[in-house]
């Protein structure tokens, strides 16, 4: 009897659901690449012109700037919300990272310092306890706070003996 090699490659089964994971990826990186597309708006080339012209131009520039952004946050918004009825409806778990860069409240991406405001809080004995670190995200849009613990986990004594 001859005996037949079988690739790498064939061994190894697919995921289950590897297109659905692969779609669930692509609406996480195109609403994180729409959400950031505000922030580089600014760097744009400027023209000379006198000093009238300039204030009337920098303010239509900014107001079509603010219309921009708010475009690109409501279709990041879309994508976020198309992303989690996907994984919701086929039962695909996002890792906690993604999670935590998503407002649960209004589907926002937080992006620190543009769309969340990010602080380390420790409410502690004076801040004394190193593992009560707790960071705390507050959503921009909605208001949304969201709080993540830090440090290590306490370390327990063990549980004294029962017998005497």
């Amino acid at each position: 009897m001859a005996s037949t090699k079988i690739s790498k490659s064939a061994a190894k089964p697919k995921a289950p659901n590897s297109a659905l994971h692969s779609r669930v990826s692509y609406l996480y990186q195109a609403a994180t690449y729409l959400a950031t597309q505000n922030q580089s708006n600014n760097s744009r080339p400027r023209r000379e012109v006198s000093d009238s012209q300039a204030m009337s131009i920098d303010t239509r520039e900014t107001i079509e700037q603010s219309k921009l952004a708010t475009a690109h946050q409501s279709s990041a918004r879309s994508l976020v919300s198309d992303l989690r009825g996907v994984s919701g409806k086929v039962l695909i778990r996002m890792s906690p990272g993604i999670k935590r860069t998503i407002c649960k409240n209004c589907d926002t991406i937080l992006i620190e310092g543009s769309t969340c405001l990010v602080e380390v809080e420790n409410k502690s004995k004076g801040g004394r306890k190193e593992w009560a670190d707790v960071l705390v995200r507050k959503c921009n849009t909605c208001g949304c706070t969201r709080r993540y613990p830090l440090g290590e986990r306490q370390k327990r004594r063990p549980h004294r003996s029962l017998a005497s």
